[in-house]
């Protein structure tokens, strides 16, 4: 796992805008130093992939994204083929090895993704609201589940003054995961994963 998920436990996420912007982009930040550690591209976006972007078709459409650090060196990579229904996104690591899977389910009035390791099994639940752009990841435990992350609009430090559109967000990790962690992985992969799955769909 990169260094930079085992030193951080929050991110300030920010989406790039642009006039007839195919390609999604995001840089992340230090929520309260503003120093920008990763940015995340759609490095091989194909022409018909870009046109259908523009059009009602463009949340069927597949994508691989890739973060880096500010070196330039591979964090993760996020990949989904074409999506008609329920969406399905497979996570690599900094080596481009499987780490695991997001797949989408029915949920009703709060949107639901089960977080898979690579045997299929379900490790982490992802929820978020239809209306509030606020997402829980939830690990189940002898005793019920247990939140280890977030992704939403509560600002911290630097962060509140430098993030303020809907665009934006903050990612929040339990410390308690553990530095060496796979899930941080996924858990990272989500905020590209929930922006393209659901906002795209509900914008």
């Amino acid at each position: 796992m990169h260094p930079i998920l085992a030193n951080n436990n929050a991110f300030a996420v920010r989406e790039k805008v642009g006039i007839f912007k195919a390609a999604n982009s995001y840089d992340f930040f230090h929520p309260e130093t503003g120093e920008l550690l990763m940015q995340s591209t759609e490095e091989d976006l194909g022409l018909f992939t870009k046109l259908l972007r523009f059009t009602d078709f463009k949340t069927f459409t597949p994508f691989d994204a890739t973060v880096r650090d500010a070196a330039g060196r591979r964090v993760i990579r996020v990949s989904r083929g074409i999506s008609f229904l329920f969406s399905r996104v497979e996570v690599f690591d900094e080596h481009d090895m499987p780490v695991g899977t997001f797949q989408e389910r029915f949920s009703f009035p709060r949107k639901k993704i089960e977080v898979l390791d690579n045997a299929g099994n379900i490790v982490l639940m992802l929820r978020g609201s239809f209306l509030a752009w606020d997402f829980t990841f939830f690990q189940m435990t002898s005793g019920g589940e247990e939140e280890v992350a977030r992704i939403g609009k509560v600002w911290a430090g630097l962060a509140k003054e430098l993030f303020t559109t809907a665009d934006n967000y903050v990612l929040g990790m339990n410390p308690a995961l553990g530095a060496e962690n796979p899930l941080r992985m996924m858990i990272l992969a989500a905020v590209v994963c929930v922006d393209m799955v659901f906002k795209e769909r509900t914008s």
